[in-house]
């Protein structure tokens, strides 16, 4: 169980040291409503938006003190963030799969499930694993489950592992292919590190230093 977390851990995590080529990744306001765009594809600021949601009601139905409730927010601070970089994760790594040859059946989700459901003590102990551990709402489980069979089978047509440079460089060719793109508003997107990053904001800089020079 805890080597499989780890893996889980491993692709959600938005930390990820990856290897490959560095791929550039620019912030475009040319597709105004779009927190993301792959592969031609929009993720909007509603979609985004309507996940963080569904991750807030989880934890507000998880607990019944308003104290634990505003505790599990503050330790999620960067929610929105670190869910739109699965979203993006998540449609990289199937391309990457599909461009391996790489399937996953609903049957194979169901099995991952059950045996995850009997180590961790039945369904409800298992939903709320994943929501504490890796901020996944109930509703978002299997397709999560999906991702790292995903995951897993693709390193293994690879003849390596999740941990190894060359799954992280299919994963890295496939963010190239795909063309990702975030708004500005949620920073860039590293294909080499497959991750989003904070965007870089060098006029912060200078307008504080103009700022500073007006006051000496």
């Amino acid at each position: 169980m805890h080597s499989r977390r780890r893996r889980t851990a491993l692709l959600l995590s938005a930390a990820i040291v990856a290897v490959g080529p560095l791929l550039t990744a620019c912030g475009n306001d040319a597709h105004p409503g779009a927190a993301a765009v792959v592969g031609g594809q929009r993720i909007t600021v509603s979609q985004l938006e309507n996940r963080v949601d569904e991750v807030r009601a989880a934890q507000r139905a998880a607990v019944t003190d308003d104290a634990q409730y505003a505790q599990a927010v503050a330790q999620t601070g960067s929610l929105t963030r670190d869910t739109l970089h699965g979203m993006v994760l998540d449609r990289v790594l199937h391309r990457a799969a599909e461009d391996a040859g790489v399937t996953v059946s609903r049957k194979e989700v169901q099995a991952m499930r059950a045996g995850l459901e009997q180590q961790a003590g039945g369904a409800q102990g298992l939903e709320m694993t994943w929501l504490q551990q890796y901020g996944i709402p109930p509703q978002r489980l299997d397709d999560n489950l999906r991702l790292q069979l995903e995951a897993q089978k693709l390193a293994a047509a690879l003849g390596t592992d999740t941990s190894q440079p060359a799954f992280w460089s299919a994963l890295s060719k496939a963010s190239q292919d795909l063309g990702v793109d975030l708004n500005p508003r949620y920073g860039d997107w590293d294909a080499r590190k497959v991750s989003r990053v904070d965007a870089k904001t060098p006029w912060v800089r200078e307008v504080t230093a103009a700022g500073n020079q007006q006051t000496t």
